[in-house]
C-alpha cells in the first residue's frame, strides 16, 4: 500500500518549510499595508490630514513610529509573539496616519496609479528574490551605505532646498529599495529554510512580523519614491 510513498529530502523539506514562512511573511505584510491603506483614505476624507499636517502631531506621530521599529528591532526576542504582532499592526495604523498627507498634495488617481507601478515593481523584485539562483548577500552592506546615503542626502537638502538633489535622491531611492526588496525577500526565505519552522509557534510568528516589517517598509518607501514622479499635484 505504501511501496510507491517516497520520503521527502532535506532540501524538499526545506522548500517546504520556506514556502509556508513566506506566506506567513506575505499575509501579514498585505495586511499591514491594507490596514495602512485604510486608515489613509478615511483620514484624508475626514478632514483629519489638514489637521495633523498643520500642528506638531505630525512629528509626534512620525516619532512615535521611529521609536516602535526601533523597539520592536531591539526587543522581538524578549517581548511575547502576540506584542510584536500588535505593534507591527500598531505601526501600519500610524503610519497610515501620517501618509494621509500624500492625499493633500497629490490626486487620489495619480496615487493610484502609482501604488500599482510600486507594486508591480515589487512583487518583480520579489520573485527574482524567490527564483534567482545568485546570492545577493552580497549586496546588503552596499543598499544599507546607500540607504544610510539617501536619508543624509534628504536630512542636508532640507536646508538646500535643491531640486537637482532632490531628484537624485529620489531616482535613487527607487533603485535602492528595489535592490532591498529582491535582498530582503531572498534572507527571508533562507530564514525559513534554515529551521525557523522547527523552533516552535513563538519563533514562527515573531520571525513572521519582523520579514512582514522588513518588506512592508520595503514597499511603503519604493511607493514614496515612486511617487516623487508619477504623482500629479493638486495646486
Amino acid at each position: 500500500m505504501y511501496e510507491n510513498v517516497r520520503p521527502i529530502t532535506i532540501a524538499q523539506a526545506q522548500q517546504q518549510a520556506s514556502t509556508v514562512f513566506l506566506a506567513k511573511v506575505f499575509n501579514l505584510m498585505t495586511l499591514g499595508l491594507g490596514i495602512t491603506g485604510v486608515i489613509a483614505f478615511l483620514t484624508a476624507n475626514t478632514g483629519l490630514a489638514s489637521v495633523i499636517i498643520g500642528s506638531p502631531l505630525f512629528i509626534i506621530l512620525i516619532l512615535a513610529e521611529l521609536g516602535l521599529v526601533f523597539y520592536l528591532s531591539a526587543r522581538v526576542d524578549k517581548i511575547q509573539a502576540a506584542t510584536a504582532w500588535g505593534l507591527f499592526i500598531g505601526y501600519s495604523l500610524l503610519n497610515g496616519l501620517t501618509l494621509s498627507v500624500i492625499f493633500l498634495a497629490y490626486t487620489n488617481t495619480s496615487i493610484a496609479g502609482t501604488f500599482f507601478i510600486a507594486a508591480g515593481m515589487f512583487g518583480s523584485m520579489a520573485v527574482y528574490g524567490l527564483i534567482t539562483k545568485r546570492d545577493l548577500s552580497g549586496l546588503g552592506s552596499f543598499l544599507f551605505m546607500g540607504l544610510v546615503g539617501i536619508i543624509i542626502a534628504s536630512i542636508v537638502n532640507i536646508f538646500l532646498n535643491n531640486s537637482s538633489v532632490y531628484w537624485a535622491i529620489s531616482f535613487l531611492g527607487v533603485l535602492i529599495f528595489t535592490g532591498l526588496t529582491a535582498y530582503d525577500v531572498q534572507r527571508i526565505k533562507r530564514i525559513g529554510e534554515e529551521g525557523i519552522m522547527a523552533q516552535g509557534d513563538e519563533a514562527i510568528r515573531k520571525g513572521a512580523v519582523m520579514g512582514a516589517l522588513t518588506l512592508y517598509l520595503d514597499f511603503i518607501n519604493l511607493f514614496l519614491m515612486l511617487l516623487r514622479f508619477f504623482g500629479g499635484s493638486r495646486d
